[in-house]
Protein backbone atom coordinates (compact mmCIF):
# COMPACT_ATOMS: atom_id res chain seq x y z
CA UNK A 1 0.00 0.00 0.00
CA UNK A 2 1.34 3.44 -0.88
CA UNK A 3 1.45 5.86 1.79
CA UNK A 4 0.27 9.52 1.05
CA UNK A 5 2.49 12.03 1.17
CA UNK A 6 1.27 15.27 3.02
CA UNK A 7 1.88 18.44 1.05
CA UNK A 8 2.61 21.21 3.48
CA UNK A 9 1.91 25.10 2.02
CA UNK A 10 2.52 28.08 3.09
CA UNK A 11 1.74 31.75 2.13
CA UNK A 12 4.77 33.38 0.17
CA UNK A 13 5.99 36.80 1.63
CA UNK A 14 4.67 39.99 0.20
CA UNK A 15 1.96 37.46 -1.48
CA UNK A 16 0.09 36.49 1.97
CA UNK A 17 -2.98 35.23 0.70
CA UNK A 18 -2.61 35.38 -3.10
CA UNK A 19 0.44 32.63 -3.30
CA UNK A 20 1.71 29.52 -1.36
CA UNK A 21 4.60 27.41 -2.17
CA UNK A 22 4.52 23.87 -0.65
CA UNK A 23 7.80 20.91 0.81
CA UNK A 24 6.94 19.51 -3.08
CA UNK A 25 7.89 22.59 -4.81
CA UNK A 26 5.20 23.08 -5.94
CA UNK A 27 3.27 27.06 -6.18
CA UNK A 28 -0.25 28.29 -6.43
CA UNK A 29 -2.25 30.60 -6.58
CA UNK A 30 -5.03 31.13 -4.16
CA UNK A 31 -8.92 31.54 -5.05
CA UNK A 32 -9.96 35.66 -4.72
CA UNK A 33 -11.82 38.81 -5.93
CA UNK A 34 -9.70 40.59 -8.63
CA UNK A 35 -10.87 44.03 -9.06
CA UNK A 36 -9.89 45.42 -12.75
CA UNK A 37 -9.50 49.18 -13.16
CA UNK A 38 -13.20 49.86 -14.61
CA UNK A 39 -13.48 48.85 -10.96
CA UNK A 40 -15.52 45.24 -12.05
CA UNK A 41 -15.21 42.50 -10.13
CA UNK A 42 -14.61 38.82 -10.36
CA UNK A 43 -13.56 35.53 -8.69
CA UNK A 44 -10.41 33.73 -9.71
CA UNK A 45 -10.03 30.21 -8.72
CA UNK A 46 -7.33 28.45 -7.09
CA UNK A 47 -4.68 26.93 -9.34
CA UNK A 48 -1.36 25.28 -9.08
CA UNK A 49 1.19 27.37 -11.40
CA UNK A 50 2.77 26.22 -14.25
CA UNK A 51 6.65 26.57 -13.75
CA UNK A 52 8.56 27.28 -17.06
CA UNK A 53 12.42 27.37 -17.64
CA UNK A 54 13.57 30.50 -17.51
CA UNK A 55 17.31 31.97 -18.62
CA UNK A 56 18.83 30.70 -16.27
CA UNK A 57 17.60 27.12 -16.70
CA UNK A 58 16.05 26.64 -13.50
CA UNK A 59 11.96 26.51 -13.31
CA UNK A 60 10.17 30.01 -12.50
CA UNK A 61 6.88 31.68 -12.03
CA UNK A 62 5.37 34.73 -12.70
CA UNK A 63 3.92 36.44 -9.60
CA UNK A 64 1.54 39.20 -9.94
CA UNK A 65 0.10 41.39 -7.47
CA UNK A 66 -1.02 45.14 -6.82
CA UNK A 67 -0.30 45.61 -10.72
CA UNK A 68 3.27 44.18 -10.10
CA UNK A 69 4.72 41.44 -11.53
CA UNK A 70 7.71 39.31 -10.71
CA UNK A 71 9.54 36.25 -12.29
CA UNK A 72 10.70 34.00 -9.14
CA UNK A 73 12.56 31.24 -9.10
CA UNK A 74 10.74 28.17 -7.76
CA UNK A 75 13.90 27.28 -5.61
CA UNK A 76 14.44 30.18 -4.20
CA UNK A 77 10.80 30.53 -2.98
CA UNK A 78 10.66 27.17 -1.65
CA UNK A 79 13.80 28.08 0.01
CA UNK A 80 12.65 31.24 1.76
CA UNK A 81 9.47 29.87 3.01
CA UNK A 82 10.78 26.85 4.21
CA UNK A 83 14.30 27.83 4.81
CA UNK A 84 14.15 31.41 5.81
CA UNK A 85 17.15 31.92 3.40
CA UNK A 86 17.13 35.33 1.21
CA UNK A 87 19.25 35.32 -1.90
CA UNK A 88 22.90 37.29 -0.59
CA UNK A 89 24.61 37.54 -4.22
CA UNK A 90 27.31 34.28 -4.23
CA UNK A 91 27.63 34.41 -0.63
CA UNK A 92 25.58 31.57 0.35
CA UNK A 93 23.41 29.53 -2.39
CA UNK A 94 20.48 27.03 -3.17
CA UNK A 95 22.21 23.84 -4.03
CA UNK A 96 20.25 20.71 -5.41
CA UNK A 97 21.51 17.70 -3.79
CA UNK A 98 20.47 15.19 -6.51
CA UNK A 99 21.48 17.46 -9.17
CA UNK A 100 18.45 17.90 -11.07
CA UNK A 101 17.87 21.37 -11.04
CA UNK A 102 14.21 20.98 -11.73
CA UNK A 103 13.65 18.85 -8.35
CA UNK A 104 12.47 21.57 -6.30
CA UNK A 105 11.44 19.82 -3.66
CA UNK A 106 12.41 21.00 -0.04
CA UNK A 107 13.91 17.64 0.78
CA UNK A 108 16.42 18.28 -2.39
CA UNK A 109 17.43 21.85 -1.57
CA UNK A 110 20.07 23.00 1.20
CA UNK A 111 21.68 26.15 1.35
CA UNK A 112 25.60 25.81 0.95
CA UNK A 113 28.46 28.42 0.49
CA UNK A 114 29.35 29.23 -3.18
CA UNK A 115 32.67 27.87 -2.39
CA UNK A 116 30.99 24.40 -1.50
CA UNK A 117 28.89 25.11 -4.29
CA UNK A 118 31.44 24.96 -6.83
CA UNK A 119 33.10 22.17 -5.02
CA UNK A 120 33.70 19.82 -8.08
CA UNK A 121 33.17 16.75 -6.33
CA UNK A 122 29.68 16.95 -6.55
CA UNK A 123 29.18 18.46 -10.21
CA UNK A 124 29.55 16.85 -13.55
CA UNK A 125 32.39 18.82 -14.40
CA UNK A 126 34.88 19.36 -16.86
CA UNK A 127 37.89 20.03 -14.84
CA UNK A 128 38.41 18.78 -11.23
CA UNK A 129 39.88 22.14 -10.12
CA UNK A 130 37.39 24.95 -8.73
CA UNK A 131 36.53 27.77 -10.99
CA UNK A 132 37.77 26.17 -14.36
CA UNK A 133 36.16 24.46 -17.16
CA UNK A 134 36.31 23.35 -20.76
CA UNK A 135 35.54 26.32 -22.91
CA UNK A 136 34.15 24.76 -26.30
CA UNK A 137 34.32 27.42 -28.18
CA UNK A 138 37.74 28.05 -27.91
CA UNK A 139 38.71 24.79 -26.67
CA UNK A 140 40.65 25.92 -24.34
CA UNK A 141 40.34 25.98 -20.56
CA UNK A 142 38.89 28.71 -18.87
CA UNK A 143 39.29 30.40 -14.92
CA UNK A 144 37.10 32.26 -13.44
CA UNK A 145 36.18 33.78 -10.31
CA UNK A 146 33.28 34.51 -8.10
CA UNK A 147 34.00 38.04 -5.78
CA UNK A 148 31.41 40.36 -4.31
CA UNK A 149 29.10 39.39 -6.11
CA UNK A 150 31.08 39.73 -9.94
CA UNK A 151 32.43 37.06 -12.19
CA UNK A 152 35.83 37.57 -12.85
CA UNK A 153 37.30 35.71 -15.95
CA UNK A 154 40.74 35.03 -16.02
CA UNK A 155 41.41 33.73 -19.32
CA UNK A 156 41.43 30.87 -21.22
CA UNK A 157 44.67 28.70 -20.94
CA UNK A 158 45.81 25.36 -22.83
CA UNK A 159 46.02 22.84 -20.10
CA UNK A 160 43.46 22.55 -16.75
CA UNK A 161 46.59 22.91 -14.67
CA UNK A 162 47.24 26.45 -15.44
CA UNK A 163 43.77 27.45 -15.85
CA UNK A 164 43.56 26.44 -12.03
CA UNK A 165 47.21 28.49 -11.26
CA UNK A 166 45.70 31.27 -12.33
CA UNK A 167 42.66 30.99 -10.31
CA UNK A 168 44.47 29.90 -7.08
CA UNK A 169 46.86 33.14 -7.97
CA UNK A 170 43.80 35.49 -7.90
CA UNK A 171 42.18 33.62 -4.61
CA UNK A 172 45.10 34.33 -2.79
CA UNK A 173 45.43 38.25 -4.11
CA UNK A 174 41.84 38.38 -3.06
CA UNK A 175 42.47 37.00 0.21
CA UNK A 176 45.61 39.44 0.82
CA UNK A 177 43.12 42.55 0.25
CA UNK A 178 40.68 41.13 2.52
CA UNK A 179 42.91 40.55 5.30
CA UNK A 180 44.34 44.14 5.03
Amino acid sequence: MKQEIKEIWKDIPDYVGVYQVSDQGRVKSLERIIIRSNDRQYKVGERILKGRVGSSRYLDVGLAHQGEKKTVLVHHLVTLVFLNHVPNGHKFVVNHINRNIWDNRLVNLEIISNRKNTDKTHLKSTSKFVGVYFNRNAGKFQASIFHQGNQIYLGLFHCEIEASNAYQTKLKQILNETER
